[in-house]
C-alpha cells in the first residue's frame, strides 16, 4: 500500500484513491467515531460542562468525519471512472447503500489513466 498521504485521503476530493487506501481511511474514520461515541456515553456521568464540552467536541468529530467519508468515496468513485455524485446513491435505502459498498469498496479501479487522473496503482 505504500506510505499514505493522510491529508490528502481524509480532505481533498480530486484524484484517484485503490480499495486499500480507501479501507484504510474507512477504518480510520470508524475507529475514531467509535472513540467519540464511549466519550459521549461516559460524559453522560459527567457535569453539565464537561458534557456540553464533549458534546461541542463531538460535533466537531462528526463534520471531520463526514467531510472525510466524503472525500475517500468521492475518490473511489473517481477510481471506477464514475462522477463523485454517485456518492448520493447511498441515499437509496438499503439498496444504494450495498451497491456504494461493492463498487467503492470491491471492485477494481479503471485500469490506466482515466478523467480523474492517472491510476494509483501506477504512481
Amino acid at each position: 500500500m505504500g506510505d499514505i498521504d493522510w491529508t490528502y485521503l481524509l480532505f481533498k476530493f480530486d484524484g484517484r484513491i485503490n480499495r486499500a487506501k480507501f479501507w484504510a481511511g474507512s477504518i480510520l474514520i470508524w475507529g475514531i467515531y467509535m472513540l467519540w461515541l464511549i466519550a459521549v456515553v461516559a460524559a453522560i456521568n459527567v457535569s453539565s460542562t464537561a458534557g456540553a464540552l464533549i458534546g461541542f467536541l463531538g460535533i466537531m468529530v462528526w463534520v471531520l468525519a463526514i467531510w472525510s467519508g466524503l472525500a475517500i468515496s468521492i475518490k473511489r468513485w473517481h477510481d471506477r471512472g464514475k462522477s463523485g455524485w454517485w456518492v448520493f446513491i447511498g441515499a437509496i435505502p438499503l439498496i444504494g447503500f450495498l451497491w456504494a459498498i461493492i463498487e467503492t469498496g470491491f471492485l477494481e479501479g479503471d485500469l490506466g489513466p482515466n478523467e480523474y487522473g492517472p491510476n494509483p496503482l501506477d504512481i
